[in-house]
């Protein structure tokens, strides 16, 4: 098993902390992770990309090595906020989101397509309300009261334990993860679990995108869905134990130019799992973007 490359060098930029590749690449990107992740879920698509687009992977408010908000804001609408200034500072860009990033993601095209040249959003979690094993775990943790006493006795599970859980659910197959990976997951726990502002910002962040599923109106993520203008790609793992791939199909219905893309032997976290096979999917849509022409479907 090859040996994987470092986790990019980040640095502040305003209220989040960003991870990036070096400069050169044409067109620029940037990766928005899901709940409970970091920039650091990316550095392997970014690596397979890195000749094609600068890559610019944000810790959320919150995450990773971001500070928490002051305002303690976790809600969905606070983190697409994050992500605009984020590209009203670097200018227009590929954006990159999965689960609850994806969510973020759509927001932020929806709101402002001046800054988003085309969508990809791997496992985005937009509404669905039939009940799953993950799903339910997010909704509990974000239960008042609750969420503060799960998180409470997480932290007496060994960060191992604690991991190993995590990419059993996340992975379709968590034997596959590098040992190296596995180590950086373990001493990043250990060292979020010493930060005060840790379990708010995962109980917020639950409690934020279990609002989304119940949100109506026009501010309704599949609502925003149908607003966005960017030339879309949507991956799903076959074997994703959190968001139901036959979503895929109402996600179809709802972009305006889109492609679906479902990989089987993906779960819910394909650009870690297969990022050779998403970068060629990505690249596949910076291209048509640059031609100007719209996804292909298939």
């Amino acid at each position: 098993m090859a040996e994987p490359v470092p986790h990019w060098p980040g640095r502040m930029v305003g209220p989040v902390h960003v991870r990036s590749t070096p400069e050169g690449a044409p067109e620029q990107a940037v990766f928005v992770h899901g709940l409970a992740g970091s920039a650091t879920n990316w550095t392997d698509l970014m690596q397979e990309l890195k000749d094609e687009v600068t890559g610019h992977a944000i810790d959320l408010p919150g995450a990773g090595f971001s500070p928490e908000p002051p305002d303690g804001d976790y809600s969905v609408a606070a983190n697409t906020a994050a992500v605009i200034g984020f590209l009203e500072h670097i200018g227009p860009a590929h954006l990159f989101g999965n689960s609850m990033g994806g969510a973020i993601s759509v927001r932020v095209a929806a709101t402002r397509p001046d800054l988003v040249r085309s969508l990809t959003l791997i496992s985005p979690a937009l509404p669905d309300l039939l009940p799953r094993y993950g799903p339910v775990r997010v909704a509990a943790a974000a239960t008042p009261r609750l969420g503060e006493w799960v998180a409470d006795r997480l932290r007496l599970v060994p960060a191992e334990q604690r991991v190993n859980a995590s990419f059993s659910m996340v992975w379709a197959n968590a034997r596959a993860v590098h040992p190296v990976r596995l180590r950086d997951a373990v001493e990043e726990l250990r060292r979020r679990d010493a930060l005060p502002h840790a379990g708010a910002a995962m109980i917020g962040s639950a409690r934020g995108i279990v609002a989304e599923y119940f949100r109506r109106g026009e501010g309704n993520l599949w609502r925003q869905a149908e607003k966005v203008q960017a030339a879309t790609l949507i991956i799903h793992g076959r074997h994703d134990r959190l968001v139901r791939p036959a979503m895929a199909a109402k996600a179809h219905r709802a972009f305006r130019q889109v492609r679906l893309v479902l990989l089987p032997r993906a779960g819910h976290v394909a650009m870690m799992e297969l990022p050779q096979v998403v970068a060629i999917e990505a690249r596949r849509l910076i291209g048509e973007t640059r031609l100007g022409n719209a996804p292909l479907p298939g």
